[in-house]
């Protein structure tokens, strides 16, 4: 059975992200799949991750069951993979991280340091975080969108995450990694993240672009993510 990617985007933003690229996946018949996960930070106290592993699974309940997934995580998003993995309910293939963060090797993960945890504390207000673009200048934000429109629509459904998503510490179950696992980098600070990969043994490519790069080069972007996940046929135990 034919594989489906599982398109997780940052939880600082939303499925509009993935977007294009889940067109240009459809349209080369491939099963895609973009949970929506803009709601679960709307309770404020932590732990967050069982309900994004909760909306990864009814996300893709409507697959045949034992159709095998594999979960590509942009962004922060990348610390959660960890816990979706058993959580999302069916076999999951791989992995694949998108200019994201990465889990500890071992667990648990914190979801944020304590330097930009004292950061983002210092910005939000009554609990919550302002929206993601609004963390800087319109010279720094404007270049991650190919069109003033997408950025309307990108923004318009950003959620002001709470505060204390990033207060939690994040499970790394054993053996969530034993599965192949690869990294696409569009360019620092995940440089880091990408380097990080290489150490694990993971395959690692990159596109030069902004954090966004999927919205402003979904060709590109979908290519790479088909080829990082060319004969990734059977699950790992």
């Amino acid at each position: 059975m034919k594989l489906a990617l599982v398109l997780l985007h940052s939880l600082l933003l939303g499925p509009l992200t993935w977007t294009p690229v889940a067109a240009k996946l459809r349209a080369l018949g491939v099963a895609t799949v973009v949970p929506s996960m803009v709601h679960v930070t709307d309770v404020d106290e932590p732990p967050f991750w069982p309900q994004i592993g909760a909306v990864v699974k009814d996300s893709v309940s409507h697959l045949p069951q034992d159709q095998p997934i594999v979960l590509v995580a942009h962004s922060n998003a990348g610390l959660v993979v960890p816990p979706v993995v058993p959580a999302a309910g069916r076999p999951v293939v791989g992995c694949v991280f998108v200019d994201a963060s990465l889990p500890s090797r071992r667990g648990p993960t914190p979801a944020a340091s304590p330097e930009r945890l004292a950061y983002l504390r210092s910005i939000a207000a009554e609990g919550r975080l302002p929206q993601w673009t609004t963390w800087w200048d319109d010279n720094t934000v404007a270049p991650l969108f190919p069109d003033p429109r997408t950025r309307a629509l990108v923004s318009a459904e950003q959620p002001r995450l709470a505060v204390s998503y990033y207060e939690q510490q994040i499970p790394v179950p054993p053996g969530w990694d034993h599965r192949p696992c690869a990294y696409l980098l569009f360019g620092p600070p995940y440089d880091r993240m990408a380097q990080e990969s290489l150490t694990r043994g993971w395959n690692v490519a990159e596109i030069p672009g902004g954090h966004l790069h999927q919205l402003t080069d979904p060709d590109t972007v979908t290519a790479h993510i088909i080829a990082l996940t060319a004969g990734w046929h059977s699950p790992a135990g």
